[in-house]
């Protein structure tokens, strides 16, 4: 414990990283103000009244969590970051596929700029949609037939108005994120989703306090939850920083009177390549056919059928984690290419003991990344489900949340890059770090 607490004073003691840490953490408030301020023209204690019995089992409370209850607080930054998330995905999967993409790739930092350049386009754009599709949904919402944006305030004017305000707000959080990257401490954009993410715990906290204060659960059965949460916790860090290292020999070559190579390195694998992005996908189909059946309230059939597709239904969590499978060596598939690391160490003269450079070597490389993915990815559909099992316990819905799924994995991820980006600047400046071996392993 005391090297814990002589690690967090050298953080202070050191004037850059101390600016760093203050700078991030102003910014982050502007984030989390911004997700409080409603929209003009809309009747704030009318939307307070409407979303008082929403329910988060759509693709509405999907969104809703990522970007800190800002989409149904209607806040200027509704859309939060997501339509920036959105464009990355889009052009990392346009990579994969289009060989504009992948040259630009391939051409390391002006590729990297111009694929910048071209997300930042396409955040714009993302936004203009969505926050037109915001508007509609707005505009449609009322409270026993009062409408939360007043007849005298819809019009042209209210939605073109709306639609450039909520665009602006996410181009500003995109700038943020951005000066958290080059000023602050860690990802930007993945700190915004994480205070948005942590944002819910104090409430979720509160819930189970209440739980116990009113006598509908013991201090033990609390005790033997948040035990259940660590061990759970310990989990998932294992995971997303387990490896499988290949060893890499690279021959001898003279160069007049250099020697080059004659060194062993390490390929690390990861267990969990696609980190949190299986369970995005998957839970934003499966959110689907229930948003869709929501709008038919007055068909029994429809109605009946939408029980299958609440996310503490049995057939729900088993067709949940089968997608989650599939999508993990899906998005590992196209983030990881054995090709390009096989040709990239035959051009260095790298190769793997008792493997024949080239074709070889991909396959045994792609080999060993479909062995180590398969219990990633069990383990992904193992945590993406939890939070339905706990549910089922009397757990509240807001505090099952952070016992798996998105949320654990993103606040897990997040924190230990935070971590590791703090321990450099330690390190660097010949501090003890948070960890006893003095490093921590980056997720990237």
């Amino acid at each position: 414990m005391s090297k814990f607490t002589d690690s967090i004073r050298n953080v202070f003691k050191i004037h850059e990283l101390r600016q760093r840490i203050i700078y991030t953490l102003a910014l982050l408030v502007i984030v989390r103000l911004g997700a409080h301020i409603t929209l003009p023209g809309i009747d704030a204690s009318l939307l307070a009244e409407s979303t008082r019995n929403q329910t988060s089992d759509n693709l509405f409370g999907l969104y809703d969590l990522f970007v800190g209850g800002a989409f149904s607080n209607a806040a200027i930054f509704a859309l939060g970051i997501m339509p920036y998330i959105s464009a990355s995905i889009i052009i990392q999967l346009m990579g994969a596929v289009v060989p504009y993409f992948q040259k630009l790739q391939q051409e390391g930092e002006d590729g990297r700029k111009k694929i910048t350049q071209l997300t930042r386009y396409g955040t714009v754009l993302i936004s203009g949609l969505q926050a037109w599709g915001v508007t509609i949904r707005l505009l449609s919402i009322n409270v026993q037939g009062v409408p939360i944006v007043p007849v005298g305030v819809q019009g042209m004017m209210w939605t073109v108005t709306t639609v450039l305000i909520l665009t602006s707000g996410t181009v500003f959080m995109m700038w943020l994120g951005e000066q958290i990257t080059d000023k602050g401490i860690g990802n930007g954009i993945s700190l915004i989703i994480f205070i948005g993410i942590i944002n819910r715990f104090p409430f979720a906290m509160l819930d189970e306090y209440r739980l116990i204060a009113a006598g509908t659960r013991s201090l033990v059965i609390e005790i033997v939850i948040l035990v259940f949460m660590v061990f759970i916790i310990a989990g998932v860090v294992l995971v997303t920083q387990g490896t499988r290292r290949i060893p890499v020999q690279y021959a001898k070559r003279v160069v007049g009177r250099k020697v080059y190579g004659g060194v062993t390195q390490y390929i690390p694998l990861r267990v969990n390549t696609a980190g949190v992005m299986p369970i995005i996908f998957a839970q934003s189909i499966m959110f689907i056919p229930n948003t869709v059946l929501s709008f038919f309230p007055n068909n029994e059939f429809l109605q009946s059928l939408s029980r299958y597709f609440v996310y503490t239904s049995p057939v729900y969590s088993f067709i949940y984690a089968l997608m989650i499978i599939f999508f993990t060596y899906f998005y590992t598939a196209i983030s990881f290419n054995p090709k390009d690391v096989a040709d990239n160490m035959k051009k260095q003269g790298g190769f793997i003991p008792g493997v024949r450079p080239g074709k070889q070597t991909s396959e045994f490389i792609d080999n060993i990344l479909t062995k180590i993915t398969l219990p990633g990815s069990f383990f992904l559909a193992i945590v993406a489900i939890l939070p339905a099992f706990v549910s089922a316990y009397g757990v509240s819905g807001q505090f099952a949340q952070f016992f798996g799924g998105t949320s654990l994995l993103i606040i897990v991820g997040v924190a230990l890059d935070t971590l590791q980006q703090v321990e450099s600047h330690l390190l660097m400046r010949h501090y003890d770090g948070f960890m006893k071996s003095g490093k921590v392993k980056s997720r990237r």
